[in-house]
């Protein structure tokens, strides 16, 4: 007999806030020191762009080391309540290896990718990776099939290390047809079908911009901006994140995280 109990009203929401945020700019926008005021958020910095802010940071350049931090964490008993990954753009371009190492798994890969010379000395020139450069280049795109796995992979991982996760990102430009003209568009700087996995993953999708002495992170679906949020709070809405004053910074994270 089936243990299941069948809702027989609505259940209610488990959360209020997002707990997967994506939040993409301009370079120079303050993405980084907009969440060195998040309390109790650690920064994954995986471009240098936390060197002039003080935060709590540790830098990461390769997915290794992000996993050896992960150890970390865990052996803290996870100590912190958001881990933000800046950025999302650049943890793509360091899974490039870690795709490559998923090849190199298959019986199709192993003797193939990096193929040794029949004396040991070195590579065989014939080998796959001196042939392509890179996984990417394999024919038919099949070297994105394993960069998509690793890069969700990889941000799957990081889940676990805390209850809220937030991945900065940086603008791609684009060019769409908008009422039979061509408009600029601007979205998340990721490879096509790895995009929308991650956003289709994520609780709400944001774009910072300046105004003004105010940063306003927008979550507003319209043509010219991918963004969006399931929140009903966020949904449809721009909100002032952060005001610089006198030099100094006030932000408004209560108006993102609100339980």
């Amino acid at each position: 007999m089936s243990s299941i109990v069948l809702p027989t009203a609505k259940v209610s929401a488990a959360t209020k806030s997002p707990k997967n945020l994506i939040i993409f700019s301009k370079p120079k926008v303050g993405k980084t020191s907009l969440l060195a005021e998040l309390p109790n958020c650690l920064i994954l910095d995986l471009e240098s762009g936390s060197d002039y802010v003080d935060a709590l940071k540790l830098k990461a350049s390769s997915v290794g080391e992000i996993k050896e931090i992960g150890k970390a964490i865990i052996e803290a008993g996870k100590p912190y309540d958001y881990i933000a990954v800046d950025t999302i753009t650049a943890l793509e371009t360091m899974c490039v290896t870690e795709a490559e190492k998923m090849y190199m798994a298959t019986p199709m890969g192993k003797p193939t990718w990096l193929k040794k010379l029949p004396d040991n000395s070195g590579w065989d020139p014939s080998s796959q990776k001196f042939k392509y450069g890179s996984i990417l280049n394999l024919p038919n795109g099949q070297g994105y099939g394993y960069l998509r796995e690793a890069i969700v992979s990889v941000i799957e991982y990081i889940k676990t290390l805390a209850p809220r996760v937030i991945l900065l990102g940086h603008v791609k430009d684009a060019m769409i047809e908008k009422a039979g003209a061509e408009v600029n568009s601007m979205d998340l700087d990721l490879t096509g079908k790895i995009k929308r996995i991650v956003s289709s993953q994520s609780d709400a999708i944001g774009y910072l911009y300046r105004k003004g002495n105010e940063n306003i992170l927008t979550f507003k679906t319209k043509d010219e901006v991918a963004c969006g949020a399931r929140p009903e709070h966020l949904r449809n809405q721009d909100i002032v994140v952060s005001e610089m004053n006198d030099g100094k910074i006030k932000t408004h994270w209560n108006k993102i995280y609100i339980d």
